[in-house]
């Protein structure tokens, strides 16, 4: 791995590595940067300018207002000539109302944000009420969680990291000085596990760095909409913060033995006897995937009486023999190449105790059959599996 900079160093560890004329910024210019970096962000939302209407929001209005009184400003143009990059300062609300209709006073009062008198060195009203950028970036390292609504279609993956982390497919390393993040990275924040559901567009921030804003689930059941650079600070400051590695199989198939390695293996794949309605209903889709060492009519004896197997016989439809292959890397895979098509399902063991079998996908034989070859070939990092098309798709 190539040596970093200074620069890359601290910015991979999340510390702003800002310009050096940005220290020398007075009150004033800082306050001003704030108010407009508010201004572009409502413009960025909405793809228009914020207007000063009846009815309207009344931030877009104070916006509004702002807006307009920044455009006066000779001193405040130039110092925001290099942060307009959306051409604001001169573009012009067509359908707003006068912005003298309304003071900023007077939509603060109506906030029931009290006014203060400015001081000398503080004369502009538009500003007087602006946190300034360091202010708000603080703000939004400890962004608000709130409940995901649709956690259950997450809840199975944080289900799945755990089990893989369990069995040493994936680890959880220190986070430090990788510190990218990524779409559907997974990382343990706070005790919590935190999975990036999506990632906004690059913003180019006032300092230089780029950001995005993040959709982050957490397997308590809450999300967050916190900035990129926020939760990598996050993780840095947090002493058991975390990055779960990707799902890494290690080879399959060598030459060389390891200790859970065997001379010999089988994959098998069964389809279920079972009564259940579900079961019944999409009998010919639904298949078991395992992989043994020793004989598959050995492995499944008494299938009735064992909930794994849905307390039913089983047909075997499918095997592959394989050489020199690590059991457990090698379930875990299928499980993992067609986990968001496991089935759901809970039935009673022999004592009347609730089971969920958890090996059991709804998966054409043929798709499984393809997943092998691309095992083989080592091509099966590329795909993934599409329930929607019940077939191995190409990641792009």
């Amino acid at each position: 791995m190539a040596e970093l900079s200074n620069d890359e160093l601290l910015d991979a560890l999340g510390v702003e590595v800002a310009p050096i004329h940005a220290a020398s910024r007075t009150p004033f210019e800082e306050r001003i940067i704030a108010g407009f970096e508010d201004i572009q962000r409502f413009f960025e939302e909405h793809k228009r300018l914020p207007v000063n209407a009846e009815g309207r929001d009344i931030f877009e209005r104070l916006y509004a207002v702002r807006l307009d009184q920044l455009r006066k400003l000779a001193d405040a143009r130039t110092v925001l000539a290099e942060f307009d990059t959306h051409g604001l300062l001169g573009a012009t609300a067509t359908d707003s109302a006068q912005v003298d209709e309304l003071s900023e006073e007077a939509l603060l009062a109506a906030l029931g944000v009290s006014t203060e008198t400015p001081s000398n060195n503080d004369d502009i009203n538009v500003l007087r009420h602006v946190r300034t950028s360091t202010e708000r970036r603080e703000a939004e390292e400890i962004a608000d969680r709130t409940p995901c609504k649709d956690f259950t279609k997450f809840k199975p993956l944080f289900e799945q990291a755990e089990r893989e982390l369990g069995s040493e497919v994936r680890k959880a390393l220190r986070f430090g000085r990788d510190a990218t993040i990524q779409e559907h990275d997974f990382f343990i924040l706070e005790g919590q596990f935190a999975y990036v559901a999506q990632m906004g567009e690059t913003i180019k921030m006032a300092s230089g760095h780029n950001d995005a804003r993040l959709r982050v689930i957490y397997s308590n059941g809450t999300e967050s909409n916190l900035l990129l650079r926020s939760l990598q600070k996050a993780l840095w400051k947090d002493d058991t913060g975390r990055r779960l590695t990707s799902p890494s199989m290690g080879p399959l198939f060598s030459d060389e033995t390891e200790p859970e390695d065997i001379e010999t293996g089988t994959i098998y794949v069964l389809r279920s006897m079972s009564t259940h309605p579900y079961v019944a209903k999409h009998r010919e889709l639904i298949h078991k995937i395992g992989v043994t060492g020793g004989k598959v009519e050995t492995r499944i004896s008494g299938a009735d009486k064992d909930a794994t197997y849905l307390l039913a016989g089983v047909e075997v439809v499918a095997t592959y023999k394989l050489h020199n292959v690590n059991r457990v890397r090698m379930e875990n895979l299928f499980h993992r190449i067609f986990s968001n098509a496991q089935i759901d399902i809970t039935i009673d063991d022999r004592f009347g105790n609730p089971v969920k079998p958890r090996e059991w996908f709804l998966v054409p034989l043929q798709v499984i059959d393809d997943a092998v070859e691309r095992i083989l070939d080592g091509s099966i990092t590329e795909f993934a599996y599409d329930p929607k098309k019940a077939s191995l798709v190409s990641i792009d």
